[in-house]
């Protein structure tokens, strides 16, 4: 009965260590899957790296290009009212006619109106209207018998917007209302 019970226990053992040689199988097989798994996931990191990296330059170059682009179609309608500019500088050294030179000046304000209606810019014209300072820059106020308060009564520079954009604000005179005589001040101080 020794005999049979040794023998039960060396069974055990040898089912033991094959038992734990089958999960040490097991466990170093699954760290070969994930070690597999692991080099792959590193490998689709640095691809996503070195695609959003060329994504990013290649976006860089696009807005540097457009940019330019943008550059070129705004400069050549300016192009054309500087050429007409040029030869009303040369005109008006070679004649001593005013109406000469007032002509290629309005020439050269066409030149530049129509420049301005192929941006879509709007000039801003104030005076008369109401003072609003998110398009209007005051420079002073003055007493108007005609406006009044808080209105505009001259344009010293004009305005541009380009659609609700503002590309600069008009700057402008107000009117502070009719002018108060001295006298009247005196008395209603007493």
């Amino acid at each position: 009965m020794a005999d049979k019970d040794k023998d039960k226990e060396k069974i055990k053992k040898i089912v033991k260590k094959k038992g734990a040689k089958g999960k040490e199988l097991k466990l170093k097989e699954k760290i070969k899957v994930l070690e597999a798994k692991l080099v792959a996931a590193e490998d689709k990191i640095l691809r996503t790296h070195a695609e959003y990296d060329n994504y990013r330059k290649r976006s860089f170059k696009e807005l540097a290009d457009t940019r330019a682009y943008v550059k070129a179609d705004t400069l050549t309608p300016i192009l054309n009212v500087f050429d007409h500019f040029k030869m009303a500088v040369v005109a008006a050294e070679q004649t001593e006619n005013m109406d000469v030179i007032r002509e290629g000046m309005k020439m050269i304000g066409n030149e530049f109106s129509r420049a301005m209606e192929d941006f879509s810019v709007e000039e801003i014209n104030a005076v008369g209207l109401q003072f609003d300072p998110k398009i209007h820059e005051a420079v002073a106020k003055e007493a108007s018998d005609e406006i009044e308060e808080d209105f505009v009564i001259k344009q010293w520079k004009s305005g541009y917007k380009l659609g609700e954009r503002l590309l600069q604000p008009a700057t402008v005179v107000v009117s502070s209302g009719p002018e108060v005589e001295a006298e009247d001040e005196i008395e209603e101080e007493e």
